[in-house]
């Protein structure tokens, strides 16, 4: 476990305060303390109340190895107190330093800062020669007196040679024919300059007329398009008013269709029904007719029955008609067969 003297931050914003504990390197900041060991306090005003240490153990924890952090190793040789690690990273300071020069390099920002004002002194002395030498020369200039104008006696003035006035015509001839050309250079770019705006309102013209049909034809393209847009809107509206009104329908249809499909069924019913009791009727008289002969035979036989058992007897099946039997319902196809033929 490596052990560490190091400074924990206390206090609010902007009011510093720092213990100086021994922590566990491994623990953060503001971790768990092994010892406390001072404090400091850098806003206090009293030299004496601003650092204090507790000497005894911080040697303790030295020899026992413990390893300073850079602010505590530099307040600990500020008080006199020398540990092996403070010599340990003045070394690895003096190796970094001369790498550094060897490299041309500097290695402090004191340095940095020094190099910075040399530099700044010798500009400040250069703009200082400067500005004195030109002075001196303005003074120079000042002090000098002017030239006096030399009198030369007048010279006799000569006849010139007729070659002379000549030559002197012909350049005169050729200077005025150069300014005349230059003025008329000089015209054109005005007339040029004068026919531009011209030229330019009659080309808006133009693009103008251009325009009006292109615009026309815009307008009545525009017009066209809304037109198919409405048309189709309409279409559109149509096709799905068409959709709702075919589903409104159909459950219309489908309770038509159900109560035709009730009454059939009702009718084949009714109609069943009625051959039921006609096929009923039949064979109750069929059944009479033979049972007549055998009641005349035993009526003979016994002779002695009164007339009215008879007539009972007569009258029994005929008010006391067999049950119907229960037939199951006719399904649909039979229904619609039935209803075909």
């Amino acid at each position: 476990m490596a052990v560490k003297i190091r400074m924990t931050r206390i206090g609010r914003r902007h009011r510093p305060f720092f213990r100086i504990n021994v922590v566990d390197s491994r623990q953060p900041r503001d971790g768990r303390v092994i010892e406390k060991v001072g404090h400091y306090d850098p806003i206090e005003k009293d030299k004496d109340k601003q650092l204090v240490l507790n000497l005894e153990r911080i040697k303790y924890w030295l020899d026992k190895g413990a390893i300073p952090s850079d602010t505590v190793s530099d307040i600990l040789l500020k008080q006199g107190i020398e540990h092996k690690y403070a010599e340990q990273r003045a070394a690895r300071r003096a190796r970094a330093k001369a790498a550094a020069r060897a490299k041309g390099k500097l290695f402090t920002e004191e340095e940095r800062i020094a190099v910075k004002k040399q530099a700044e002194a010798k500009q400040a002395e250069e703009k200082a020669k400067a500005e004195e030498k030109t002075k001196e020369v303005k003074e120079e200039a000042k002090e000098q007196p002017e030239p006096e104008a030399k009198e030369t006696p007048q010279e006799e003035e000569k006849p010139e040679p007729e070659e002379k006035v000549e030559a002197e015509a012909k350049e005169a001839e050729a200077k005025e024919e150069k300014a005349k050309q230059a003025e008329e250079k000089k015209e054109e770019p005005e007339k040029t300059e004068a026919k531009e705006p011209e030229e330019k309102a009659e080309a808006k013209a133009k693009t103008k007329e251009a325009k009006k049909p292109a615009a026309k034809e815009k307008v009545e393209a525009e017009a066209k398009e809304a037109e198919t847009g409405e048309e189709k809107a309409e279409q559109t509206e149509q096709k799905k008013e068409e959709p709702e009104k075919t589903e409104a329908k159909k459950p219309q249809e489908k309770n038509k269709e159900s109560e035709e499909a009730k009454v059939e069924e009702k009718d084949t019913e009714e109609t069943e029904d009625k051959k039921q009791q006609a096929e009923v009727e039949k064979t109750e008289e069929k059944e009479n007719e033979e049972t007549k002969p055998q009641e005349q035979v035993k009526q003979q036989a016994q002779g002695t029955e009164p007339a009215e058992e008879k007539t009972e007897e007569k009258t029994e099946p005929e008010s006391e008609p067999k049950p119907e039997e229960e037939k199951p319902a006719p399904s649909e196809e039979e229904s619609k067969s039935s209803d075909e033929n």
